[in-house]
């Protein structure tokens, strides 16, 4: 069969937001990485793959501005991320709400000692939330609590959606992949270091530009991660293949559509932008601060892709150049719609 060669879109052209990476990179990954591989949360294969990965890179270049301290919350954060990530990809539905249960337990008690032949993610997410509310502003603390919340909800549906077999539409994945993501969480780190009041983070312009970064970073995600997650069947929880079948799409087809919902996403994030809010006082700059923070993210979402080995082995900087890669060949596993 001759192979498909596939385009992908150049979806950050005219995205105003360099990529920037944290100074503390290389001592947070360093550091992070031991206290995350202490754990055997792996073997040792999963865990050779684990590290290619560099989640370590994904903090750094989507939190460039925090101190050491935060810097260093943000690395342990998507370690954590990608333990719960492998976990609960393979897990049945009960055992994804065991380990959801688990892992909120721990960060809603992060000095409780836990008990005796747990789950290994508890400890985890113990250890890390201990540590994180150490330099963490109890706005910061509270939101991210509350918005992990939804993350481990969500992953558990996930996890039900894939045991089920089951594609959404494209309105009802998004209702669910805004939570799978990640993204609110990680917003509650932006801001690890300021005190933003709710009345600033629930407002209009605000609200909207969270939630159009967090559609952004879906679709450059589901992008970049689809080739290899059709290759080996887990392609279910991917707006590719959801738009694919939804509207009886190819896969160069169904990429160019997502593409165009990303062009309308640019578009609307840059032009709410510029109606964004002042209150007067300190608070004005911490606003800016977050908002930039936005923006800064969905460059690191996609400088990350493809800087690490997770979706493009090495051939990630390549492929950014040129955009173009060879449809993987899939391992056979089928899909119901629903």
């Amino acid at each position: 069969m001759p192979e498909t060669t596939l385009v992908l879109p150049d979806t950050l052209r005219s995205w105003p937001w360099p990529r920037l990476i944290n100074p503390y990179y290389e001592v947070c990954k360093k550091e992070s990485s031991a206290w995350c591989e202490g754990f055997n949360a792996f073997d040792a294969r999963a865990q050779k793959a684990f590290n290619l990965y560099d989640c370590n890179l994904l903090a750094s270049l989507a939190f460039p501005l925090l101190n050491k301290d935060g810097s260093r919350v943000g690395c342990d954060l998507m370690n954590l991320f990608f333990i719960i990530d492998e976990h609960t990809d393979v897990a049945t539905t009960e055992t994804a709400r065991q380990q959801a249960d688990i892992i909120m337990d721990a960060i809603r008690n992060p000095h409780k000692p836990r008990p005796e032949g747990e789950w290994i993610g508890g400890k985890v997410a113990q250890e890390f939330w201990a540590n994180g509310i150490r330099t963490a502003t109890l706005s910061s603390q509270r939101r991210f609590i509350d918005t992990f919340q939804l993350y481990m909800d969500s992953v558990v549906q996930q996890a039900d959606d894939r045991n089920s077999s089951r594609i959404r539409d494209v309105n009802s994945y998004f209702d669910v992949r805004r939570d799978t993501i990640g993204a609110k969480s990680s917003f509650a780190i932006n801001e690890i270091h300021m005190n933003l009041p709710d009345e600033i983070i629930t407002h209009p312009v605000v609200a909207k530009l969270t939630s159009l970064c967090v559609d952004a970073i879906i679709i450059g995600n589901d992008l970049w991660s689809w080739n290899v997650e059709q290759a080996r069947g887990d392609d279910g929880h991917n707006l590719v293949t959801i738009v694919m079948h939804q509207y009886n799409l190819d896969a160069q087809g169904a990429i160019n559509w997502v593409s165009n919902l990303h062009d309308d996403i640019v578009d609307e994030f840059l032009q709410v932008w510029k109606t964004l809010p002042t209150f007067g006082g300190p608070v004005d700059r911490e606003i800016r601060t977050y908002a930039d923070g936005l923006g800064n993210w969905v460059r690191a979402n996609e400088q990350w892709s493809f800087e690490s080995e997770r979706y493009f082995g090495k051939k990630g900087l390549e492929v950014l150049r040129t955009r173009k890669i060879v449809q993987l060949p899939k391992n056979g596993a089928v899909h119901k719609t629903t």
